[in-house]
């Protein structure tokens, strides 16, 4: 039997790496975790979720300053945004947090941490920075970073990405935002709230192109509502350099159309990731790489079966969680020779602009695509009390639901509804009767009335319907309504 000097190594220290080898020195383990940068958490920590969610707290605090007379206070005069104070708070979040994804910690834990370049040499051993390394099992799990678009001229001129951005210093006054999904548009929102001129150019004919067009409408009207331009259906034809700032040319993304010239001091490029598969020597390995990442089965598994892919390296969902929900299924296989599988159909996720948009299971477009029968359910924000009082009235949820009532899915479109939406994160993944979820006592008043309002809506129309008033009368003798609005009101 071939002896390895780690019973499992891991190329890339970020939630997904992080999540594999914590629980695998756990497990006990002999575990090696190598990180080509100098510092663990990656993209999520230093340049994604953690930063971004940072600024757009800061950004929505200011919003918030500038609605006082809706709250019956007094209009206040803001001064202009320091934007260097603004990202010094973004680094402090990002430090606090950096302690927990320490070496040290990873030490305690019983793994070993080391940083530099790794290098497959075959598919047991990796080179790292001139020193042979072998494990029984790898799992690659190196993430993604920003994918440019086909744009002439896009690689000369200065831009912006999720990884420069939270670097800045000065606030542009007029911002130009090249994509419309969600670090698009979330960022976009952060910078206009904060004072910039924003637009932003998408390709397709509305932004969040995978959610349903009623739910990025009302995500749009709030945008515009604050100030910013979203042209949608926009190709980004060709962008320059324009003294300090940038020009961008853009087009109709089909049919006739004419060009349009777009000026700002300013331009970030969020049109999406390409995963960092790279100076990996994944073909000494015998590793398959496609067009959007390193494939795998549903154990994880590439097509060498003791190497495994986590996280946005296999283009699967480029979210955090998933990375480190897919982390433990691949440990669960490659330690616990558990046969795991991972389950798509049940992600959850969220843009966190305000409102937020949350999503879990089917949505109407996915619904169609897949040839499933739905029925939907809908209430109003504006319907529900906290929501009033919270002067947040803006948005709906929607729950998408089988003939028999079995729920498929859900959408939220309001405020906090990353929070709200892990009802139906539990009634998607756990089976959960819609009856069950109706007849919830939830706390009043709350946001989350609006999922008990929502599940009930399925039994409404049957519970209090012409036949169940005929019966009861036909029953119990009771008398019908004591009040119609075209009834003429009762004497004194």
């Amino acid at each position: 039997m071939a002896t390895y000097d780690y019973d499992l190594g891991i190329l890339g220290g970020g939630a997904a790496g992080l999540t594999v080898a914590a629980g695998g020195a756990q497990f006990g383990a002999k575990v090696l975790l190598v990180e080509k940068t100098g510092r663990l958490g990656g993209e999520c920590l230093h340049t994604g979720c953690v930063p971004s969610k940072t600024l757009i707290r800061t950004a929505g605090v200011w919003a918030l300053a500038r609605r006082t007379p809706e709250f019956g206070l007094p209009a206040l005069e803001l001064p202009e945004v320091d934007l260097g104070a603004v990202m010094a708070r973004v680094r402090s979040v990002i430090e606090a947090i950096q302690e927990h994804d320490s070496p040290e910690r990873f030490c305690r834990l019983g793994a070993e941490v080391r940083f530099g370049s790794a290098r497959f040499v075959d598919d047991h051993t990796v080179d790292l920075d001139g020193r042979r390394i072998s494990a029984r099992a790898w799992v690659v799990a190196t993430g993604s970073r920003p994918a440019l678009p086909p744009v002439d001229g896009l690689s000369d001129t200065p831009h912006w990405t999720n990884e420069t951005v939270f670097g800045q210093t000065r606030l542009p006054g007029r911002l130009l935002v090249l994509g419309g999904g969600p670090i698009g548009v979330e960022l976009a929102q952060a910078f206009q709230r904060l004072g910039s001129r924003v637009t932003v150019v998408e390709f397709l004919d509305q932004i969040l192109g995978p959610e349903d067009p009623d739910v990025a409408a009302i995500l749009r009207q709030r945008l515009e509502a604050e100030g910013m331009e979203i042209l949608t259906a926009t190709r980004a034809v060709r962008a320059e350099p324009d003294g300090a700032g940038v020009r961008l040319t853009v087009a109709p993304s089909s049919g006739p159309g004419e060009a349009r010239v777009l000026e700002a001091d300013a331009l970030l490029v969020a049109t999406g990731r390409r995963p960092n598969v790279e100076d990996l020597g994944l073909e000494a390995a015998g590793v398959e790489v496609g067009p959007r990442g390193i494939p795998t089965d549903a154990r994880l598994r590439t097509n060498v079966r003791h190497i495994y892919a986590c996280g946005d390296v296999n283009g699967v969902f480029p979210f955090t969680h998933v990375a480190g929900y897919e982390a433990s299924v691949a440990l669960s296989n490659a330690i616990l020779r558990l046969p795991r599988k991972a389950d798509y159909a049940k992600v959850p996720w969220c843009t966190y602009t305000d409102p937020e948009v949350a999503s879990v299971g089917l949505n109407e477009k996915r619904a169609r695509e897949q040839g499933v029968k739905y029925r939907v359910l809908e209430a109003s924000f504006a319907d529900n009390d906290r929501a009033l009082a919270e002067g947040e009235a803006a948005g709906k949820i929607k729950v998408l639901v089988s003939p028999k009532g079995k729920v498929l899915g859900c959408q939220i479109v309001g405020a906090h509804a990353g929070e709200l939406i892990h009802e139906w994160v539990v009634a998607v993944a756990g089976g959960v009767r819609l009856a069950t979820l109706a007849g919830a006592i939830h706390v009043y008043p709350t946001l989350s009335e609006i999922s008990k309002r929502a599940a009930g809506a399925y039994f409404a129309e049957k519970l209090f319907s012409d036949r169940t008033k005929g019966v009861l009368r036909f029953l119990f003798q009771i008398k019908g309504r004591a009040c119609t609005p075209d009834s003429p009101a009762p004497e004194p």
